[in-house]
């Protein structure tokens, strides 16, 4: 899938009357079948771009951003929403029902192009339990596959939503902050399998990423954004450590990164003590 911004502002949609811009005469063309990353310190805009992108907030002039050369925002809702089902958002949480079982949390990536009926049949009988196995598998949680979602710990459930994108049958992946709660080495193979199937299937990637080692090693691509407006657009082999400074200036600790935690059981709910 196709994207351009053409000199593009928004704003977040909790901010207050006249406050600034969360992105900020943003251009970018990024082709179908990229697989690129996005950096930049704590509020740079980089999880309000993603939302941009994924047609969930719209830009201040409707016309600046296009899919595929068609601007969503000139589009009537039923046409938006089709356009919606071609692409694949996976927040850094993901929003998980918690008694819901993981492999109708996984099968529910393939909703946007199923039918009313199906969607609802395929949350008492999942209509293919093999590939939600598969997807799973592929970030060591396959044996999680009939828990559910509330006895999982937070990385757990990170991986749950990253099975779910493999599983949808989308033109565009936009991934926030998949490695937040992931330990080194679980880091390491979502990250790898996010840009791996991606290539393989010819799906555009964008992902937001703190873990700047990591976007580098990755990604043929990197944004660098900070203030909501792009400081660079290049090939990793080209963003040198000076670049990194200037996009992390007086955020050092951010680019220094500290290692992700690793998976923890979810916290046990407080015992209350009564007295008589």
């Amino acid at each position: 899938m196709h994207l351009a911004l053409g000199s593009v502002s928004a704003q977040h949609p909790s901010a207050r009357p006249g406050s600034p811009a969360a992105l900020r005469a943003l251009s970018l063309n990024i082709e179908p079948g990229e697989q690129l990353a996005v950096i930049g310190p704590s509020g740079a805009g980089k999880t309000t771009l993603l939302n941009l992108l994924a047609c969930a907030l719209q830009p201040e002039h409707a016309a600046g951003f296009t899919l595929d050369g068609r601007a969503p925002w000139v589009m009537a809702q039923r046409e938006r929403q089709a356009l919606r089902a071609q692409l694949f958002l996976a927040p850094q949480v993901p929003p998980l029902p918690p008694r819901q079982r993981v492999v109708t949390a996984v099968l529910a990536g393939r909703l946007p192009q199923m039918s009313l009926a199906a969607s609802l049949r395929s949350l008492f009988y999942p209509s293919d339990i093999p590939a939600a196995w598969a997807a799973l598998e592929r970030f060591d949680l396959a044996e999680k596959i009939f828990e559910r979602v509330d006895r999982l710990s937070g990385g757990e459930r990170q991986r749950v939503g990253l099975a779910r994108t493999l599983l949808s049958d989308t033109r565009l992946w936009l991934v926030d902050e998949p490695l937040s709660a992931l330990d080194p080495r679980r880091a390491e193979m979502a990250i790898s399998t996010l840009v791996d199937e991606a290539r393989a299937r010819g799906v555009t990637l964008v992902a937001t990423l703190h873990q700047v080692d990591r976007a580098l090693a990755h990604f043929p691509r990197i944004i660098g954004l900070r203030d909501g407006a792009l400081v660079f657009d290049l090939p990793a082999a080209e963003v040198t450590p000076a670049l990194l400074a200037r996009l992390y200036e007086s955020h050092e600790h951010e680019l220094s990164g500290t290692a992700p935690m690793p998976d923890q059981p979810a916290a046990a709910a407080p015992v209350v003590m009564h007295c008589r």
